[in-house]
């Protein structure tokens, strides 16, 4: 496998038209499909938020990394009275341009709500599923964390700015600040200040006349369908969490008819990034079935 001098494998980058929007996905690998869909913090995109963990999954699988509806090199702006369903219905478009009738998701906090909803709407497209600190899980009976606080407050106020990233991922991303090289936050800031993106943020707190049926239709506890989802699925929670509650595991869990729950100690809301070399091997074992 040849790799780049970011350390990534090289890839092949296709930019996909899904109804009409743009949907961008880079693949590499050979073997049963999985889709690794990113978080919704500032700047994001699939391989920066993956960087860590494609080389070793696509030893044994075909990697496929969208840039989430909204993000990266993707078309900008969602529908936010319905964001989880908007970003299920991109990613079953992409999954039907690629050819694939299943596939695995691994998603990480916003991209496991995305894959979440995706399961929820049509479980028989969904092999195995792998959630990273979920969104969607228990989000409307508390006050915001302030991790999702200073998420939800970047576009706000006096605006973007590199010093507001930095705070953001640097005290409520990951358990060790240090672990976060200067490169990662360049990289995240100068995406998240992309014009069309400031135009229309992609995540932002729902507002207006059905703010409310929006925020329930954005908690997955409140729906029914969680306790008859099939889907095998293993929940990865940082103990540390700051951004979504690592108490969403034990709710996933006690709900779901096949949830495992590995909660990392010392370990924030990027456990694929954090503790890749666990987060690896338990992906790899759990999507071919050795639990």
């Amino acid at each position: 496998m040849t790799t780049t001098p970011t350390g990534l494998p090289t890839m092949q980058e296709t930019t996909y038209d899904i109804g009409g929007r743009k949907i961008f996905a880079a693949e590499t690998g050979d073997g049963p499909p999985v889709l690794l869909l990113h978080g919704g913090g500032p700047g994001a995109s699939g391989t920066s938020n993956y960087t860590r963990n494609i080389a070793a999954l696509a030893r044994s699988h075909r990697v496929v990394v969208p840039d989430l509806p909204g993000y990266g090199r993707s078309t900008k702006g969602i529908d936010t009275g319905d964001p989880f369903g908007f970003l299920a219905d991109g990613i079953r478009g992409l999954l039907d341009r690629l050819g694939l009738d299943t596939a695995h998701l691994v998603g990480n906090s916003y991209g496991g709500a995305c894959a979440l909803r995706l399961a929820l709407d049509t479980p028989d497209r969904v092999d195995r599923m792998v959630l990273m600190g979920p969104g969607g899980v228990g989000t409307t009976r508390a006050l915001p964390t302030p991790g999702l606080n200073s998420l939800l407050n970047y576009y706000t106020g006096d605006g973007p700015s590199r010093p507001k990233l930095e705070k953001f991922i640097r005290n409520h991303l990951v358990f060790n600040a240090a672990d976060v090289p200067d490169s990662v936050i360049d990289e995240r800031y100068r995406a998240s200040i992309d014009p069309e993106v400031i135009a229309a943020p992609p995540l932002q707190r729902p507002s207006g006349r059905d703010a409310l049926r929006t925020v329930w239709k954005m908690d997955f506890t409140r729906d029914p369908r969680l306790s008859r989802l099939p889907v095998p699925t293993l929940v990865l929670w940082g103990a540390q969490d700051k951004v979504n509650r690592p108490s969403g595991g034990r709710m996933l869990a006690e709900r779901m008819p096949d949830c495992d729950l590995y909660t990392v100690a010392n370990t924030g809301h990027w456990v694929q990034f954090e503790r890749a070399e666990l987060f690896n091997r338990l992906c790899a074992d759990f999507l071919a079935g050795r639990r």
